[in-house]
């Protein structure tokens, strides 16, 4: 919502700067989404001229050359392209110097031999429209010399609002300027309607249906003659970021930016029938809307009719069969209320939303279109010379009652925590438009009509009274409360992230039993892991508890497999079970205090690494698919850990890892409050397993997700991004094969020290030229300092250190 300064000043004015007047607004609910400035760079050097004399330019046909006074007791030259500048009128004028709306400087000229010292101004000149067929005429009372800001409005601060769906009574100027009231207390001037009271009379047939329409007006007006809006009116409607047409449709524009009631005029004479129909659409009618597209309709719209067909789509668009055209002589003003979820499914099925949708969607109240209809009924006259018709045709076939509200000045208390006085809170709701009476222990107030959709209840009234009377002032209090709100461990959050994180990347959670058989153990290969055994089992396929999660997946998998479903990602966060003492002690171990140990675990399994396309074949699932989504999951939750050779039983030899955490990357894990720094494996299903659960193949991984709990890092801090710049190289190391490509860069991390920021393996060769049983990692080296660019000697100092690391793990540089 886009409001001029300059007309909010109009209905009231506080003596606050801008700046001041968005801060009292954002404190009192009515959110600014930003301030610009419209209109000329500076006020200065616009002045009102008259022409003296307009004669003809000598070498020119269409350039007038013009004697203009502007008030300094010395005429000056102005050489003028308009067609219709003429001696004797009241002209708005540029000097040199004047700063234009495109920021730029206005000087002295000479077109066509003779010298121009200023500029008379078209419209689109200064802002204020876009016709730039003839210059501004201004009237004839203005006084020479004036600056032209007093008499038209030049330049402008526009404030643009984020509205809530809740307020459609701030989509209207004058709701901004009555929230302007209620918030510094300053004078809030009332519209001048100039239009008393109009009976109701049929000044033409109008039938609605009340499921969509609450209620209909019209006024009818004869002699209307269409022209040109007055500048004051162009000036305002540009600056709120409407384009001008003409006076008669520029009065509803204008009507509807002050008062948020939009309107619709109607050509009479092109009303066919003389009377109109409001009705739901049957489906496939259509009907040419303004913007000249031809639009099908859907059954249930809103639509109004004349005699023969639809004229104008409801709450959002007319027609262009009873468009206003520069013929147009008599008007039928149309203020209705349309029923605000119909008009919102209408705008959402057509695809097409104005400024008149945005406002009926939100529910307006139906007492808004007479008062719409007053303010219209003196700018038609006004504006337009048009008579009007007496009476008013108003189809209102369920008046709504005003909201009455007791409002308890205890329950005021006890919900804001602060005793605000009486009068204030009598105060603050009559600013604010509501009746306020008083009532045993507080007042009755009776809701305006242009609040009725957003107070409907006491709590909303406190929250009328606690925005206006500033939310800052509020105490800060814990609220009361009957029982206290539990909330989950750092456990519990840390385990729901990385379920998230698993779920994010495209795998299903499956939940399984506790218990197993032992027969799935045994295809495991698990004969040596102490197990915990049931004394009284349900049956001798649950007679185990679970030592992992692989079971419960691999079974999942298989009955997915079994209907069809072979391509899956699955995983599972559940409890598995162990005698106490190490999850790795062998059986027949010291027990503690406690029969089993219990630990939460985290695991997953794929059957495909990606899914076949027209233009790739179907990838299953490997070791290198399993762990990328482990780097995935744990770099989600910012885990440092690193994966060791380590063989299991159930995964396939050499295309399996152990998953190993800490403080520090040793030969051997580092040590946790847990006892160790296992994390958990990843890998291929060995094929032996993998038959036995009738699948062809995949992979999966486990983590031990309470000791991620400990292990993991607390919330991120801040860190500052340095300027200076990386210095970046590439190795190539020469190391054993059998040497893990991990551990060389274990080696340069240690070599580097704290300037190596990064290394990365981006190539490994093997062949002759390093030679058998040997091979060539390439690494991108990133060097960087926080507080200083390196130098190329500290850089070279850090490759001597890498060296002999290099060499303590049997590697060398490659020449």
């Amino acid at each position: 919502m886009r409001v001029p300064v300059s007309w909010l000043r109009a209905y009231c004015d506080p003596g606050l700067s801008t700046a001041e007047i968005v801060e009292r607004l954002d404190m009192s609910g009515t959110e600014t989404e930003r301030v610009e400035r419209v209109g000329v760079g500076s006020v200065d050097a616009f002045v009102v001229g008259r022409v003296i004399t307009a004669e003809r330019h000598p070498d020119a046909d269409r350039l007038s050359v013009c004697t203009v006074d502007t008030g300094n007791g010395h005429p000056r030259t102005i050489v003028c392209g308009a067609p219709n500048v003429a001696a004797g009128q009241t002209v708005a004028v540029a000097l040199p110097g004047a700063v234009m709306p495109d920021g730029s400087e206005l000087g002295e000229a000479k077109l066509r031999g003779v010298e121009s010292s200023g500029m008379i101004l078209a419209e689109d000149e200064v802002g204020v429209g876009e016709d730039h067929g003839g210059i501004m005429v201004l009237p004839g009372d203005a006084p020479v010399g004036a600056p032209l800001v007093e008499h038209l409005q030049i330049a402008d601060e526009v404030i643009e609002f984020e509205i809530t769906p809740n307020r459609p009574d701030c989509l209207g100027i004058y709701g901004i300027a009555r929230e302007l009231h209620a918030a510094t207390g300053a004078a809030l001037k009332p519209i001048d309607e100039g239009d008393p009271d109009v009976e109701p009379a049929e000044v033409m047939p109008v039938e609605i249906d009340p499921e969509i329409c609450l209620r209909f007006t019209v006024r009818v007006f004869e002699d209307v003659k269409i022209g040109p809006s007055p500048l004051w009116l162009k000036a305002r409607l540009s600056a709120a970021g409407q384009r001008p047409i003409s006076n008669v449709v520029d009065i509803t524009n204008y009507v509807m930016l002050l008062t948020g009631q939009p309107l619709h005029a109607f050509d009479l004479d092109r009303v066919r029938g003389g009377k109109l129909a409001v009705h739901q659409a049957a489906e496939g009618d259509t009907l040419t809307t303004l913007d000249d597209v031809e639009r099908k309709l859907s059954a249930g719209m809103a639509l109004i009719s004349d005699a023969e067909g639809p004229t104008s789509l409801a709450g959002i668009m007319g027609g262009q069969v009873s468009e206003v055209h520069d013929d147009t002589a008599r008007v039928a003003m149309e203020a209705a209320t349309w029923v605000g979820p119909n008009i919102l499914q209408t705008s959402k099925a057509l695809t097409l939303r104005s400024e008149a949708s945005g406002r009926f969607e939100k529910q307006l109240h139906p007492d808004q279109a007479v008062e719409a209809q007053k303010l219209a009924a003196r700018l038609m006259v006004d504006l337009c010379g048009a008579r009007a018709v007496p009476g008013m045709t108003d189809v209102y076939p369920q008046p709504a009652e005003p909201r009455v509200l007791r409002l308890r000045l205890a329950r005021l208390k006890r919900l804001l925590g602060e005793e605000i006085p009486q009068a204030d809170v009598r105060a603050i709701l009559e600013r604010l438009d509501f009746g306020v009476a008083g009532a045993d222990g507080g007042f009755d107030v009776t809701v305006p009509g242009f609040r009725d959709a957003d107070v409907q209840r006491e709590a909303d009234l406190v929250e009328e009274v606690a925005r206006i009377h500033g939310l800052e002032k509020l105490p800060i209090t814990l609220p009361a409360r009957e029982r206290a709100v539990g909330r989950l461990t750092p456990s519990q959050r840390l385990r729901r992230r990385l379920e998230d994180a698993l779920r994010d990347r495209g795998l299903h959670e499956v939940v399984a039993y506790s218990f197993t058989r032992p027969e799935a153990l045994a295809a495991l290969q698990l004969g040596d892991v102490p197990l915990l055994r049931l004394a009284n089992p349900l049956s001798e396929d649950q007679s185990v508890m679970r030592p992992l999660l692989l079971p419960g997946l691999l079974d999942a998998a298989r009955h997915n497999a079994a209907h069809d479903m072979g391509e899956l990602r699955l995983f599972e966060s559940a409890h598995v079970y162990r005698p106490s003492g190490s999850l790795d002690a062998p059986e027949g171990s010291p027990r503690g205090a406690d029969p089993a140990m219990e630990r939460h675990h985290v695991g997953a399994l794929i059957t495909q690494a990606a899914p076949g396309t027209w233009r790739s074949e179907a990838r299953g699932a490997d070791f290198y698919a399993a762990k990328g989504l482990l780097e995935g999951v744990l770099g989600a939750l910012g885990i440092d850990w690193w994966m060791e050779e380590g063989e299991r039983p159930f995964l396939h030899p050499g295309r399996a890892a152990t998953l190993l955490a800490g403080d520090e990357r040793t030969g051997s894990s580092a040590r946790t409050a847990a006892g160790t720094g296992k994390l958990g494996w990843v890998g291929e299903l060995h094929p032996l397993v993998a038959r036995a659960w009738d699948l062809e193949g995949a992979a999966a991984f486990e983590l031990d997700a309470d000791l991620l709990a400990e292990i993991a890092p607390g919330p991120a801090r801040f860190a500052d991004v340095t300027s200076f710049p990386a210095v970046f190289q590439d190795i190539a190391v020469v190391v054993p094969e059998e040497l893990p490509a991990a551990e060389v860069e274990a080696a340069v991390r240690a070599g580097g020290g704290e300037l190596l920021s990064s290394t990365r393996v981006f190539d490994v060769y093997r062949g002759d030229q390093v030679g058998e049983g040997a091979k060539s990692l390439a690494l991108r080296l990133e060097f960087r300092a926080p507080d200083r660019t390196l130098t190329e000697d500290e850089v070279a100092g850090l490759r001597g250190h890498i060296e002999s690391e290099l060499a303590k793990v049997g590697g060398r540089l490659r020449a």
